[in-house]
Parts: C-alpha cells; sequence; structure tokens
C-alpha cells in the first residue's frame, strides 16, 4: 500500500472502528458519519477526519470500506455511485452483499473486494476472508490484506467459500462466547464465585488458542497429552465425547450458513 493511499470510510460503526485501530496513519483517513454524536467521539478518540459528506470521501479516497448496514448500502450506493472510478477500491464489509449485488448498486468501474471479519477485530484479534472481483488487482488485495492484517489474521478466498466463512468466523465469536457462559456456569454449580469463574474459563480458552496458534500442533496430540490416563481431563473428555457436542456444533454452523445463503444479494 502506498503512503500516499487515502483510506474511506462509508460508515463509522464498531467494526469499521476496528479497522481504523489498525491504520497507522490515521491522518490518512477519512471517514463519514452522519451521526454528530458518533462522529465527534471518533474526532476526540483518534484524531481522525470525519465528515458527514459521502462525496467528500468518494472525492478524495483511494481505497473505501464500505461499513454501513445492509438496509443502508441502496441508499449510500445513490449517493456516490457517480463520485466512484476505476482508480478506487471499494471493500464492502457488509454481511450478506455478494461481488454480483455491490456491482449492480455501484456500477462496474470501481474495484471490488468483499471481506467477511469478525467481531475480533476491536481487539486487534479479528480473522477477515478477503475476496476480489474480477476488476481488482493483485496489488489491491495485498493493500487490503495489509490494512486488515495490522488488526489480526486474514485468508484469501473464493466467494462461494463466505457462507462457511461466516458461520464459522463470523458469527463464531457468539459460539465461543457461549462455551465460556457454558464453563462459568458450570464452575459456579461447582462452587465458585461467578467472576472467578469467568476469569478461569475465560483465561484459559485464550490462553490455549494463543498456544496452539503460536505452536501450530494438530489438536488430537493435543487433546490427548491433556488427557493422562484415568486423570481429570480425561474423566471429562469421556463425558463430552460420547455426547452429541460435535453433531451440534456443525447443525449450529449448517443453520448460519444455510442463513448466509438465503441473506446473500
Amino acid at each position: 500500500m502506498s503512503n500516499s493511499t487515502i483510506i474511506g470510510f462509508f460508515g463509522a460503526g464498531k467494526m469499521a472502528e476496528g479497522i481504523l485501530c489498525a491504520i497507522k496513519d490515521k491522518s490518512l483517513v477519512i471517514m463519514a458519519e452522519k451521526n454528530a454524536e458518533r462522529a465527534e467521539e471518533l474526532k476526540n478518540k483518534y484524531q481522525v477526519t470525519v465528515t458527514d459528506n459521502l462525496k467528500e470521501v468518494s472525492q478524495k479516497a483511494n481505497l473505501i470500506f464500505l461499513s454501513v448496514k445492509p438496509q443502508d448500502v441502496v441508499t449510500v450506493a445513490s449517493e456516490v455511485k457517480q463520485y466512484l472510478n476505476s482508480t478506487q477500491i471499494l471493500v464492502s464489509i457488509v454481511a450478506g452483499k455478494t461481488l454480483s449485488g455491490l456491482k449492480d448498486e455501484f456500477g462496474s468501474d470501481v474495484r471490488l473486494i468483499r471481506v467477511m471479519p469478525n467481531l475480533a477485530l476491536r481487539a486487534n484479534a479479528g480473522m477477515c476472508a478477503i475476496c476480489a472481483a474480477s476488476n481488482a488487482e493483485a496489488v489491491d488485495v495485498k493493500a487490503v490484506e495489509e490494512i486488515l492484517g495490522a488488526a489480526g489474521a486474514t485468508a484469501v478466498l473464493e466467494e462461494k467459500d463466505f457462507d462457511a466463512v461466516t458461520a464459522l468466523s463470523g458469527s463464531g465469536p457468539a459460539y465461543f462466547a457461549y462455551m465460556e457462559e457454558a464453563m462459568a456456569e458450570a464452575g459456579v454449580k461447582l462452587g465458585l464465585k461467578p467472576d472467578v469463574a469467568r476469569l478461569l474459563a475465560e483465561q484459559t480458552m485464550y490462553g490455549t488458542a494463543k498456544f496452539l496458534r503460536e505452536s501450530g500442533m494438530p489438536l488430537t496430540p493435543f487433546i490427548n497429552g491433556v488427557c493422562t490416563k484415568g486423570g481429570t481431563t480425561a474423566a471429562g473428555m469421556e463425558k463430552l465425547a460420547s455426547s452429541d457436542f460435535k453433531d451440534v456444533v456443525a447443525k449450529t454452523l449448517e443453520a448460519a450458513a444455510n442463513r448466509s445463503k438465503e441473506l446473500a444479494k
């Protein structure tokens, strides 16, 4: 990404803020936000340029993140379509909006890239899947990877994979939080105080994920290594393995993926 690249945002919600946090030189950023209170908050917190004028962002930015609610895409497109051109990159993080649908709304000139992020962007530990339209160039994808990679991990995929991505990493934070909640509640039943139970569950999940990521250790050997024969973990795993836990997880992701397909436009 060029040092002179101006990065714009159509919309300045929490996901956009997560991306903003990963951009080192915020003097190169211009955000469009019509909520005056939110705009003032971002100006004060990040010393970033915020305007209520979508046209201004369209005319100044080289790379623009489309980060509005799905129901607002048509309105935004009607305001900016005439100002976008083939030298610009439009990166959509809008759930359920396909490259084809975006092309219909924003025209065929602007170079389109679609991203499926997740909420962990806000903790600088996001997971972003990236796919590009046929008119986007390799350098465009690299620029987006560079920005989002500073806020976590990225994977360049085909758009056909995005329903599965939405189900696994897009919706995944809610499922992990649900698992944490279940473990914490079980800890309380065993006599722990709620805040202690949550800390134990949360740090255990975080530490395990960190170790597995940094070590690259295969999952099954890791599980077997923790399960000393006749020990406490083995007793718990025996109960877990005999349940339909994995089937429930598979059906959970399947339901989310099917809904993603239904919402795609």
